[in-house]
């Protein structure tokens, strides 16, 4: 039913301007999405022996978080397992795609959080085991070559290009950074007068020569006036700052007033300097930054674990 009154206006407005839907392909600016449900190897294990449960679980979380893309003029590209991609400003002209989708990616989190109150209240009541579902969201926005994808035999309206393979690789780093939102600067470019976001790291991308500098997604344009938010903004940028010219002792003293600053917005996890997740220790030992004369890889995670490490070994 979540589905039925955006597609009727979808259909309605193609109807009205058929011209508007190139089938053969063109190339579009476009704003991608990727989600990823948190831990669903985890989850699916657990529901091994009960296939049918799995997929009703599946179906009841993915569809508030569909509704969420379709309700802000998205169009949904396809389900990949208990991933989804969208895409905006294609096939109909969408001035607004930047804040859709961050307006999209927020929504999407607030009926998560939503639907996870209905499952441990349901756990509580039937003494079952409470299992919170999570998602990592990645945006990005740049021009993408839009049309029909695929074979003789079948095909889908779809995007390719770099705008796309930057758009998931950002929802894997919500993984690296433990926060749900990593978005792109185009996106970011275009969205920051109606949203509070939050510079995270500069990243060089696989398949680009430029970095890549990422943001967090923490809340609307009333949030930009909290001085809590301001507090946090302006400690993180200085941070980012000393971490860049690895003035290391600075740049510690200032991670622990950001981790403290990033509470209230449940990003703390972000600076931690002590990961907890055997993952991103691992990516850490990778990325580890050694000799205080070597300055990070373009292309290395923002990592408070390496950084407590390299402060140490200057002060030897």
């Amino acid at each position: 039913m979540g589905y039925r009154r955006p597609r009727e206006t979808l259909v309605q407005q193609l109807a009205r301007s058929p011209e508007k839907l190139v089938l053969g392909g063109e190339e579009r600016k476009v704003t991608v999405l990727f989600s990823d449900v948190r831990g669903f190897t985890t989850i699916s294990e657990s529901y091994k022996h009960d296939p049918q449960g799995l997929t009703r679980l599946m179906n009841r979380f993915l569809t508030p978080l569909t509704n969420a893309i379709i309700e802000r003029n998205s169009t949904i590209d396809k389900y990949i397992g208990d991933a989804i991609m969208a895409f905006w400003n294609a096939p109909l002209d969408d001035p607004q795609q930047e804040v859709n989708a961050c307006e999209a990616a927020l929504e999407m989190l607030a009926r998560a959080d939503k639907l996870n109150q209905q499952f441990k209240h349901a756990a509580d009541q039937n003494g079952g085991t409470y299992r919170p579902l999570h998602v990592g969201i990645g945006l990005n926005t740049g021009p993408c070559v839009v049309g029909n994808m695929g074979s003789d035999f079948r095909f889908n309206y779809s995007v390719l290009g770099g705008t796309v393979n930057v758009a998931s690789r950002l929802e894997g780093r919500t993984k690296d950074y433990r926060i749900p939102i990593v978005i792109g600067a185009g996106t970011e470019q275009n969205a920051r007068e109606k949203f509070a976001t939050l510079e995270i790291d500069r990243i060089q991308v696989k398949g680009k020569t430029e970095p890549e500098t990422v943001f967090t997604l923490l809340g609307r344009a009333d949030l930009v006036q909290n001085p809590n938010f301001r507090e946090l903004r302006d400690l993180t940028a200085k941070m980012l700052g000393y971490y860049r010219e690895q003035d290391w002792t600075q740049a510690l003293a200032a991670i622990e007033l950001c981790r403290k600053a990033a509470e209230p917005f449940g990003i703390s996890a972000l600076f931690d300097i002590t990961p907890n997740a055997s993952r991103r220790s691992a990516v850490i030992r990778r990325h580890r930054i050694g000799a205080a004369s070597t300055r990070p890889r373009a292309n290395s995670l923002f990592k408070p674990a390496a950084l407590a490490r390299a402060s140490q070994e200057q002060k030897r």
